[in-house]
């Protein structure tokens, strides 16, 4: 004899996805909270060598007052900055000093504006204003993610 007992139906949980697709659309839709700093003056040293600038990577915060100063340790380098129409150059040894307000949020690339050798386009670097909500959208979406992943081991 075979077992013939009817199987039970498992309970839908359709409500696990509707709950992670609301979770999902949050996490893309809805403004993240800004962290209320009173702007400050940043002085912001930069050396200039052949190929690369050392910080690569700024990182302000919006209404801040910001100072770069350049130093170029080798050739004649340049800074300039797309968003901002600002744009400085110096000489070896010198400091060349930018001075702006970064009222803009967002990322900004910046370049060498003197051609200083043959991977003179690869001289650039990042201006970071305000908070990289980006990557927090990113980690937020990525345990939305694992969650589904327990749930649909779980089954």
């Amino acid at each position: 004899m075979t077992d013939q007992t009817p199987q039970k139906k498992q309970p839908g949980h359709w409500w696990h996805w509707a709950v992670l697709s609301i979770l999902g659309l949050v996490v893309f839709f809805v403004p993240l909270p800004v962290r209320a700093t009173a702007p400050t003056d940043r002085i912001i040293h930069i050396n200039a060598s052949r190929f690369e600038y050392d910080p690569a990577i700024l990182k302000v915060n919006q209404g801040d007052r910001v100072t770069i100063e350049l130093v170029a340790t080798d050739v004649v380098h340049g800074l300039a900055i797309d968003g901002y129409n600002l744009e400085t150059t110096t000489d070896p040894g010198k400091t060349a000093r930018l001075t702006f307000v970064a009222n803009q949020a967002g990322t900004f690339r910046f370049r060498c504006t003197v051609t200083c050798g043959n991977m003179h386009p690869f001289m650039t670097g990042k201006l970071e204003v305000g908070q990289n909500s980006l990557l927090w959208r990113a980690v937020a979406f990525s345990g939305l993610v694992m969650i589904a992943a327990v749930w649909m081991g779980r089954k």
